[in-house]
């Protein structure tokens, strides 16, 4: 499979590259820092560009079978319109590529998934987390609206642990407390969305 990887550099698009390597996929890293790839750099095709710039997207993606969305704000709480201005132009690049399978990584708290959280969870996420997420909930409702085959995934809080292989994806899940996820284990999940049609024009809720 021909994959565009974004945010391929950050700690969750760095699983995502490397289960796509090691499962022989033809891969293309999107990224701002060519070095920050390290010893990957022989093994993959590497585009430098902004991830928000509908040009830069567009070129790149030709060609390819799916788009792997995993940008990230790192440790800021700040959106500063990363995830609309990205959504806005991934939707226009992948449309005019004729790329149609986006897989795309949000947060659980986001959009119609606040409600489903737990008194924890809706503490963290309506205060410390409030501008980062309303920023990616208009992301959100836009890759949905957008024709699309997507999948929109919400993973609960983001760990640097090992895969486990036995975390929890659906629909909605129920929540307590204030649950964890790896980001290996997550890339694992957008990876394995990214090859089948099972999690077509669905939003998965992963979680341990």
């Amino acid at each position: 499979m021909k994959l565009l990887i974004l945010g391929a550099t950050g700690p969750t698009g760095r699983h995502v590259l490397d289960l796509a390597v090691r499962s022989g996929d033809s891969v293309t890293a999107f990224v701002r820092n060519p070095a920050a790839l390290g010893d990957l750099a022989e093994q993959v095709a590497t585009v430098t560009g902004d991830a928000t710039s509908h040009r830069d997207l567009a070129a790149a993606a030709a060609g390819h079978d799916a788009i792997v969305s995993a940008l990230g704000r790192g440790s800021s709480v700040r959106a500063d319109g990363l995830f609309t201005r990205a959504s806005a132009a991934v939707i226009g690049a992948a449309a005019e590529a004729g790329v149609s399978r986006l897989v795309w990584l949000s947060s659980f708290g986001v959009g119609h998934t606040f409600g489903w959280s737990s008194g924890a969870q809706k503490l963290i996420y309506g205060t410390l987390l409030r501008s980062i997420y309303a920023d990616k909930a208009i992301a959100d409702e836009s890759i949905r609206s957008s024709g699309l085959d997507w999948t929109v995934v919400y993973p609960t809080r983001l760990t640097h642990g090992p895969a486990k292989g036995a975390y929890r994806a659906d629909d909605r899940l129920p929540m307590k407390g204030n649950p964890t996820i790896s980001r290996a284990d997550v890339a694992a999940f957008m990876h394995s969305a990214a090859q089948g049609s099972e999690w077509i024009h669905r939003t998965a809720v992963i979680s341990d």
